[in-house]
């Protein structure tokens, strides 16, 4: 093989070279153009360029008011005075039972370290208010109320007021809670640890001792 024809070999190696580099460039170009205009037609549609969604706004921390600010208004036998209802049960003295002998002693015996009334694992069902920042604790809240109003009906602060009150929806939406049975297992449950020999929670009995309902208003005379 003489040089010119090693010259003529070396020559079309090349071109071939180029024209498959070039033939793989005009591939990808196309590609990305189809691209660009796939996203922008899904853009003119969506009104502008695609954004991001945002951050769902992380639910509001209602403050706590206390049981003495909820009797202010549900303390009227005309209205089923609730707050006596509250004040003669059993809830009303949960914070203070745990001060007693029997409690402390079950507290021991389940491996609950310390004073009962500053156990986490004793608190969170004997008070209201457990675990929330105290700056969302009112002036008239009292941890020795034990398990009052806003343990089950939901810190007050927001539906305290009476205009919201009246409205059941904006009631709710302002953090009023309605209670179920399953928002009363979460601490009457099988986990609880039992002083004596009580019987397992019967939830409908449970709520007959516990119920304060509102008085159906006589209807209007004509």
């Amino acid at each position: 093989m003489n040089a010119v024809e090693f010259n003529e070999r070396e020559v079309t190696l090349m071109e071939r070279t180029f024209i498959v580099t070039g033939v793989i460039l005009a591939i990808v170009f196309s590609l990305l153009c189809v691209a660009v205009m796939i996203w922008s037609e899904d853009a003119a549609s969506a009104g502008g360029p695609a954004k991001a969604k945002p951050e769902p706004a992380a639910a509001k921390k209602h403050g706590f008011v206390g049981v003495a600010k909820c009797g202010m208004c549900h303390k009227s036998d005309a209205k089923g005075n609730q707050l006596k209802h509250w004040q003669e049960s059993k809830h009303a003295k949960a914070y203070e039972m745990l001060a007693s002998k029997e409690a402390k002693d079950l507290a021991a015996k389940v491996g609950v370290k310390g004073d009962p009334q500053k156990a986490p694992e004793c608190l969170k069902c004997h008070t209201a208010g457990f675990g929330a920042d105290a700056a969302l604790l009112g002036e008239k809240f009292k941890i020795e109320d034990g398990v009052q109003c806003e343990r089950c009906h939901g810190a007050g602060a927001d539906y305290a007021k009476v205009p919201i009150m009246k409205d059941r929806a904006k009631s709710v939406a302002n953090g009023l809670i309605i209670p179920t049975e399953a928002m009363c297992r979460q601490c009457h449950n099988e986990t609880a640890p039992r002083m004596g020999d009580r019987a397992e929670f019967n939830f409908k009995e449970a709520w007959k001792k516990i119920a304060h309902p509102r008085p159906k208003e006589a209807p209007a005379k004509k």
